[in-house]
């Protein structure tokens, strides 16, 4: 559940104890939904291995003092004290430990990079550039392209298994919250209760998706607080009743004296305490909808002390109850009274659908952010929610992610099954985090590499070792994430790929400046009225798909717009700094570049609002134009005439007010920043700021040439406004080259033109109206 644009962003010294309790308290439901109700399947999974049980308890209680240590070392001192605190403008997640590596060592594989985007807001740095001191790690990251390839690798990796976990965990928490009705079936009837109603329930859930959880988002926090207080008055009662010894458990030696007693068996098992680490990510991955400090105190206060309780209770009662566990039916609803054994179960489903609400939204989010790296096919995506920033809804992710959730609860049909392929999924994400974090510690924060590499050897070899205990269960369903990450992994690497190819093939076939201004009438060029949007990857030059449409058909329209719509390593960019506008050409060809700048986070808009704001930001360009050509210095403008026309880009807010297209230049007032990019030996651009006023910019600007110039200008495109707007995109087909290896025919001519064809095109990806629509072909030999 996302809270309003920007809430990330606000510095946590201004949150009032108030706000803080407040967001808090609203981060029950969202972000500890699927760490809540871990205790529900925990000690099922670990003991569904062969464990001989023992009079003096032994393997009971080093099964909880694994448990209290992997929930005190990993939640607690990991994510809690050290992971949070890696956020990326307020934003937290994988994508926000690659943004801010990409930001402080130049390892982004992204295309279409620019001197500007350095000039966001949100693209702020640990360090200044001028104070960083290259170390080698960086020199050494830098300098090999594969490194840059596997970092990427790593990202997707975390990103897949993020994916397989919100399709296991859905099945695994309303299966075993559904579970309890066994205890009130016969054993004939168990099989033929449980499944079907954990399915329909999870039918249910799905198909509400596209409501968005605003509707209903209310009710999670008071859910998630009834559950936790539940389970805490349970603890507490099993505890006081059965054995209020079992606080000796704690005692770590009770680990090496279970691994000692138990062996093979022992480690196998590691694979079901894991899971009581079930939803940690989520604090750092929602921590841009909330702050650092209410989910530090909602987790230190409230839901760490509930789940230990939880945890000694259960522990407390199997200690007492042997028959139980000699039977395998080590369960949490065995350790419930039966006088509120239907309440609990009642509210354990309750509690199951808000945890898997909450990770299939941050699925949607993540699939959204992977589109933004240019690692996913186009999917509609779908905003729920015109007050709530990025609260999103995927149809084709959601509706397949059903499907999967109903094929592994009937496929399965067991806990062991399900907790043994999302443990694989649970702890991988970690142990990627755990990675990227060491990496943030060196390059963003500038510590010394010993501390980075004793996060990495500490909290890496702990992980490690519930990975190894996952991995060996391969046969038992730890197959499935692996081979679901397989498939998604090779769906984006292709899709990447053939992308990143397709870039350097436009930008390799552009054509010159000059070309587009020798079309006149020596080919007979007309030029339409109205206003051509023509789309593009390119930040320069005139893409071929252009030259292909203008050779074919020889007219364009009076006004030509080249638009490219980028992605920017930020969570958000303000919609103040969201356009960059300059000239293709002199003033009088009409024609003029326009890139569109989205963090990962952020949501395109509709194509409404985008052409009422685009030619907004024209007009306000052409305004400002003028006035920057009559107010600079003689030294700028003998520099500025030495420089290719339309190198030149100004910052044009979206948020500026309305201009009527047909007021004179001296009427306006704004501030811009013109960045002029120049070549230089180290590859960065000179940039040139300053701020235009009404009482300065008037009385140059209402120079008689230049302001007949300026209103000759904005006529034209107020005139084309009203003519209409066509959309002119490329049409692909990628082949490639004959003698191409095996592999890459695979994955280009048939992989990526599969998904092509069969994924949303780019017309429904940017929202273009098909009435408006021009689409070019193009052929890409890769």
């Amino acid at each position: 559940m996302d809270l309003e644009f920007g809430r990330g962003m606000r510095s946590p010294q201004r949150d009032s104890w108030k706000s803080t309790l407040l967001l808090a308290y609203q981060s029950l439901g969202v972000v500890y939904g699927d760490l809540s109700i871990s205790p529900l399947y925990v000690f099922k999974s670990t003991f569904a291995e062969d464990i001989q049980h023992s009079e003096t308890n032994e393997e009971i209680f080093g099964v909880l003092s694994f448990v209290f240590w992997t929930l005190t070392l990993i939640p607690l001192i990991k994510y809690v004290s050290i992971v949070l605190r890696a956020d990326d403008n307020g934003e937290g997640g994988t994508f926000a430990l690659y943004s801010l590596i990409c930001r402080h060592a130049n390892v982004s594989l992204l295309p279409n990079r620019q001197i500007a985007d350095e000039e966001l807001s949100t693209y702020k740095l640990e360090c200044p550039p001028e104070r960083t001191d290259k170390s080698r790690i960086k020199v050494w990251l830098e300098k090999h392209k594969k490194l840059h390839t596997a970092l990427l690798i790593m990202v997707l990796i975390g990103t897949c298994m993020v994916a397989h976990f919100a399709l296991n965990l859905s099945s695994i928490s309303v299966f075993s919250a559904v579970s309890g009705l066994e205890f009130s079936l016969s054993k004939d009837h168990r099989e033929y209760a449980v499944i079907p109603i954990t399915c329909v329930i999870l039918a249910f859930l799905f198909a509400l998706q596209h409501y968005g959880t605003h509707r209903v988002g209310f009710l999670f926090a008071p859910i998630v607080l009834a559950w936790l207080i539940c389970m805490s008055a349970l603890g507490l009662y099993n505890i006081i009743h059965w054995n209020p010894h079992v606080y000796q458990a704690l005692n770590p030696c009770y680990m090496f004296k279970f691994l000692k007693k138990t062996r093979k068996y022992g480690w196998m098992s590691l694979g079901g305490i894991l899971l009581c680490m079930t939803g940690s990510e989520a604090m750092f991955a929602d921590l841009g909808h909330f702050s650092y400090s209410a989910i530090q105190l909602a987790f230190t206060s409230l839901v760490y002390p509930a789940l230990i309780l939880a945890y000694m209770g259960q522990a407390a009662y199997l200690s007492k109850h042997h028959d139980f566990y000699s039977n395998s039916q080590v369960g949490f609803y065995i350790a419930v009274p039966d006088q509120v054994r239907w309440p609990v179960l009642v509210l354990a489903i309750l509690a199951s659908v808000v945890g898997s609400q909450a990770i299939i939204s941050g699925t949607f989010s993540i699939i959204n952010q992977s589109q933004s790296l240019s690692c996913f096919p186009r999917v509609k995506v779908v905003h729920t929610s015109d007050k709530i920033h990025g609260q999103i809804y995927i149809p084709e992710i959601n509706w397949l992610l059903m499907i999967l959730c109903i094929a592994v609860t009937v496929g399965f049909r067991d806990t062991k099954h399900m907790g043994n392929a999302s443990g694989l999924a649970v702890i991988t994400v970690m142990l990627v985090t755990t990675c990227l974090t060491s990496l943030v510690i060196m390059l963003c924060w500038r510590r010394p590499p010993v501390l980075a590499l004793c996060f990495l050897l500490f909290f890496g070899s702990i992980e490690a070792l519930y990975f190894s205990a996952s991995l060996i269960k391969f046969l038992e369903g730890a197959w499935l994430p692996i081979l679901l990450a397989l498939f998604l992994m090779a769906v984006m690497l292709v899709w990447h790929y053939t992308t990143i190819k397709k870039y350097e093939f436009d930008l390799h076939n552009k054509v010159t400046l000059e070309w587009l201004l020798a079309l006149g009438d020596k080919l007979g060029m007309v030029r339409v009225p109205g206003i051509g949007l023509v789309y593009t990857d390119l930040t320069s030059g005139v893409p071929a798909n252009f030259s292909r449409f203008v050779t074919n058909l020889p007219a364009f329209h009076r006004v030509l717009v080249f638009v490219c719509v980028k992605s920017v390593p930020v969570p958000y960019v303000f919609p103040a700094e969201r356009y960059l506008i300059g000239r293709v050409g002199p003033p009088g060809h009409r024609s003029y570049r326009c890139i569109v700048r989205y963090g990962y986070r952020d949501v395109h808009q509709d194509v409404d609002s985008f052409e009422t704001e685009l030619v907004e930001s024209l007009a306000t360009f052409i305004k400002l134009d003028a006035s920057y050509r009559c107010s600079s210095s003689d030294e700028l403008a003998a520099a500025a005439e030495g420089e290719e026309r339309g190198s030149r880009l100004a910052v044009i807010g979206s948020s500026h007010a309305s201009y009527d297209l047909q007021d004179s230049v001296q009427h306006s007032s704004a501030s811009v920043e013109m960045m002029t990019s120049t070549a230089t030996a180290n590859g960065r651009g000179k940039q040139v700021r300053f701020f235009i006023d009404s009482h300065v910019a008037s009385p140059a600007a209402s120079a008689a040439g230049d302001s007949k110039q300026v209103a000759e200008e904005l006529e034209a495109l107020a005139e084309a406004r009203d003519a209409g707007t066509a959309f002119i995109l490329g049409h692909s087909h990628v082949q490639c080259k004959p003698g191409s290896s095996l592999i890459k025919r695979l994955a280009v001519d048939v992989g990526y033109n599969f998904l092509r064809r069969n994924c949303r095109g780019p017309d429904v990806a940017l929202r273009v109206p098909p009435a408006s629509l021009l689409e070019v072909g193009m052929v890409y030999v890769l």
